[in-house]
C-alpha cells in the first residue's frame, strides 16, 4: 500500500474524530483549522504514525491547540468570556421538560469544571475512547489517566448538584433522573 492510499484511508476513517475533538477544544472554525494541521503533520509523518492511529492524532491535535493558546492567548480568552456569559444566563426560560434542564445543568456544571477535567470527560464520554488511548493523548500512563477520569467525575457530579441547588430544581425533578455518570469504553 503506497503512503497516498495510506493517508487516504487514515482520513477517511479519523477524520470526523479528529474534528470533533479539536472543535471541542476551540469550537468548529478554529477546530476545523488545527484538524487541517493535524493531517498535514499526518502526511509528513506517514511512517511514524502507531496502530490505531486515532490516539496518536487526538495527540497533535491537542498539541497544535496548545500551541494556538500560547501563540494567541487573547482569542482564546474572548472565547472563556463568552462561556462564562452563556453560564451566566443561567437556564433558558420556558424549559419545563426534565431532560432539557437536566441537560443545561450538566452543560453548566461541566463548563464550571477545569480545562483538565473537562477534556478527561470528553475525551472518554464524547470522543468514545478508552482509557489506555485517551492515556495515550494526553502523554500520561494509563493509571494516572483512570485517577483522573475518577476524580474528574467526582467534581462532574458534586458541580451539577451545585447547579441544581443554585438554579433550585425540586427534588421531584432531581429524584427523577440518573446520577451523572461517564461511562469507559
Amino acid at each position: 500500500m503506497t503512503d497516498a492510499q495510506r493517508f487516504r484511508d487514515l482520513y477517511e476513517e479519523c477524520h470526523p474524530r479528529v474534528l470533533a475533538y479539536a472543535s471541542s477544544l476551540v469550537g468548529r472554525q478554529v477546530g476545523e483549522d488545527i484538524t487541517s494541521e493535524t493531517f498535514t503533520v499526518a502526511w509528513r509523518r506517514m511512517r511514524d504514525i502507531p496502530t490505531p492511529p486515532l490516539p496518536w492524532l487526538l495527540g497533535v491535535a491537542r498539541n497544535l491547540t496548545r500551541e494556538l493558546r500560547r501563540r494567541d492567548g487573547r482569542q482564546y480568552a474572548l472565547a472563556a468570556e463568552e462561556a462564562q456569559r452563556i453560564i451566566a444566563s443561567g437556564p433558558h426560560v420556558g424549559d419545563v421538560a426534565a431532560d432539557v434542564t437536566e441537560r443545561e445543568a450538566a452543560l453548566q456544571a461541566l463548563a464550571t469544571l477545569s480545562d483538565a477535567d473537562r477534556e478527561v470527560l470528553t475525551l472518554v464520554a464524547w470522543h468514545g475512547l478508552g482509557p489506555r488511548q485517551a492515556a495515550r493523548v494526553l502523554g500520561c500512563a494509563t493509571a494516572t489517566f483512570s485517577v483522573r477520569l475518577h476524580r474528574a467525575r467526582r467534581r462532574l457530579e458534586r458541580a451539577v448538584s451545585a447547579v441544581e441547588d443554585s438554579a433550585g430544581l425540586s427534588r421531584e425533578v432531581r429524584g427523577s433522573r440518573p446520577k451523572v455518570t461517564v461511562k469507559e469504553h
